[in-house]
């Protein structure tokens, strides 16, 4: 095990501590593999299962896991043929039995922080899925709920601009500048700082660099 293994095991347990006293349910696996195994075992055949837009879940080779299981209904938005199904789909979601997505940044001391454009992911996050379950690199660990921000309107959201082809000052310059463009992916952000059902929100820990 290499120090940066040991590092991400030792802050994990430290985090889990965290978000335990949260009421959210937590795990570490060291590997994108392992949590794909973890999480199709949280998962029971029969479920209706939905995601947000998530590199992680793509890297992570979550995605493909999700679209090769047989035993599930599946509500995946990029096999929507129109804008009103894939609405369909962002509102049929927050009834699914479970739903996936990653967080923009996870404060050691437990706090969830997130920004999104649209709002179906944080919609869900925050109320209607009988089960959250958020997966999250370690590269998102960061100390504080400023540090969070900062980390979101800094490095996820002028990445993420870039990758979506958004014409956003921050995609320009790397940096944000609270901007109010039409083309703008902040308008919601969420501070979660406690499940009030207990072990609804799953959060599994991967020692890897995961998303943006």
């Amino acid at each position: 095990m290499t120090p940066t293994n040991t590092y991400y095991k030792r802050l994990a347990e430290t985090i889990i501590k965290n978000l335990e006293r949260r009421q959210m349910q937590a795990h570490y696996c060291p590997t994108a593999a392992e949590a794909v195994t973890l999480v199709t075992e949280l998962i029971p055949g029969g479920s209706l299962v939905s995601f947000g837009g998530s590199m992680t879940l793509k890297e992570s080779g979550m995605t493909e896991a999700l679209n090769q299981r047989q035993d599930i209904t599946l509500l995946d938005r990029s096999k929507a043929g129109s804008p009103q199904e894939v609405s369909d789909i962002y509102h049929k979601a927050l009834s699914a039995d479970y739903f996936l997505m990653s967080s923009n940044a996870i404060c050691t001391s437990g706090e969830l922080v997130n920004i999104d454009g649209t709002g179906n992911r944080l919609a869900a996050l925050v109320y209607g899925p009988s089960n959250v379950i958020i997966l999250a690199g370690m590269n998102k660990v960061v100390p504080s709920v400023e540090a969070a921000l900062s980390r979101v309107r800094n490095t996820a959201a002028p990445i993420n601009a870039i990758r979506l082809e958004r014409n956003t000052p921050c995609a320009v310059t790397g940096a944000c500048s609270d901007c109010q463009s039409p083309d703008c992916i902040c308008a919601q952000t969420v501070i979660t700082r406690r499940s009030m059902t207990p072990g609804r929100i799953k959060v599994i820990l991967i020692g890897q660099e995961l998303g943006y």
